[in-house]
């Protein structure tokens, strides 16, 4: 199982064992298997996002969720997966604005995340778009069936 390192500058209320859930899920369904990789998970304000997307992406405003793959996937022998930073004030408004819970939105917005690090990518054409975005709401609906997001 990959192990998750999760710093919360915001104290979300998310915890490890939430993420690591979800990553089982996501590699479950991406029939990725992970048993040594590592998974960096930075929840912070949209303040910092939008830094580090200007600084990244060239793009200067909050997004919601970014990610930061530091090896190509499939990993090898274990190692860092990449880096997942994730605004819990843009996950708070996206969430008020589709009157769904917070855990529901910010589960959503990591499984996102993930996915980019298992080298999908939504950018690259409109297939590619449909094929990520279904794969998403797949992956919650089952979470949402398991139980582990309202």
């Amino acid at each position: 199982m990959a192990d998750v390192l999760l710093t919360d500058k915001t104290d979300s209320g998310f915890d490890v064992e939430f993420l690591k859930k979800i990553s089982l899920e996501v590699f479950a369904f991406a029939e990725a298997a992970f048993e040594d990789a590592e998974i960096s998970v930075l929840i912070t304000d949209d303040a910092e996002i939008r830094s580090l997307n200007a600084a990244y992406r060239q793009k200067d405003y909050a997004t919601d969720v970014l990610s930061f793959p530091m090896a190509e996937y499939p990993l090898d022998d274990g190692g860092m997966l990449g880096d997942i930073v994730i605004s819990i004030d843009t996950a708070k408004r996206q969430a008020q604005e589709n009157e769904i819970e917070l855990a529901r939105e910010f589960a959503f917005l990591y499984i996102h995340g993930l996915l980019h690090l298992l080298g999908f990518d939504h950018e690259t054409s409109e297939e590619d778009e449909k094929e990520m975005f279904d794969m998403q709401e797949e992956i919650l609906r089952k979470l949402i069936g398991d139980g582990l997001v309202p």
